[in-house]
């Protein structure tokens, strides 16, 4: 008896050093079922190493939704399409296949603020989150800040090569708010760099049309929408916000 103690014991230690944690969680559970004859060894060994490999990927999956930097988890599931009916639903659940990545088209929103454009935007990246897609969530204008002070410190190649091996990158409000012409410039070069190789999912409160006047750069506007629009699919949201959503 105290041999078997001691070699169980044992056994819970191997557990620990290899990191197999629930393993070592419910082995004395199913030892109670093969002792009892409720399980074969080969079955029981089957559900424990099935319970191990399912919480190994819950984790990884965490690790890679929590490095995206999303500020919300907003799930397509829980967006209201009934309440914006210009939004063909289908093509939305649709992009959940990631068939977009694998062709590298782009996906761009416009719509008013409030319309759910950035709901929607996170909805598609926790999905390639959850396919082991490696993803990045960053407003538009933080991203010309790092940008900007890369260029400063002479990393700017460096940092255009980080951003451009996402297999998705995700680039919140374009257009909020006003772009130098040295920041449209930093942001032509990132596009460019992704450009057929990888997809990015751009939101912006203004139609294409009236990017020129966002970039302030005729000439810099129409390379990057060149490379955006390409291959791209655009949704135009021309519902009512949902922060007045209970308002009427």
């Amino acid at each position: 008896m105290r041999q078997t103690t001691s070699k169980f014991q044992e056994l819970l230690n191997n557990l620990d050093v290899l990191g197999l944690n629930k393993m070592h969680a419910y082995l004395p559970e199913y030892i109670d079922q093969i002792n009892g004859q409720q399980l074969s060894f080969t079955d029981a060994m089957l559900e424990l190493t099935n319970t191990e490999l399912a919480w190994t990927q819950s984790q990884q999956i965490e690790r890679i939704i929590k490095r995206a930097r999303f500020p919300q988890a907003k799930t397509l599931r829980a967006f209201d399409f009934n309440f914006q009916p210009s939004i063909n639903k289908q093509e939305v659940l649709g992009f959940q296949d990631l068939a977009f990545l694998e062709q590298h088209k782009n996906l761009i929103f416009i719509g008013s603020p409030g319309v759910g454009k950035t709901h929607l935007a996170i909805g598609i990246g926790l999905e390639a989150c959850h396919q082991d897609k490696r993803t990045l969530f960053i407003n538009c204008h933080e991203l010309l800040a790092h940008l900007r002070a890369a260029d400063a410190k002479g990393t700017l190649d460096r940092n255009i090569s980080r951003y451009a091996r996402y297999d998705l990158l995700i680039i919140d409000e374009i257009g909020y708010l006003p772009i130098e012409h040295d920041e449209a410039n930093l942001l032509f070069q990132l596009i460019n760099a992704r450009y057929e190789r990888h997809s990015t999912i751009i939101t912006s409160n203004n139609d294409l049309s009236n990017w020129v006047e966002t970039f302030q750069n005729p000439t810099v506007t129409a390379a990057i929408l060149d490379r955006l629009v390409h291959h791209a699919h655009v949704i135009k949201i021309t519902g009512k916000s949902y922060r007045i959503k209970g308002a009427d």
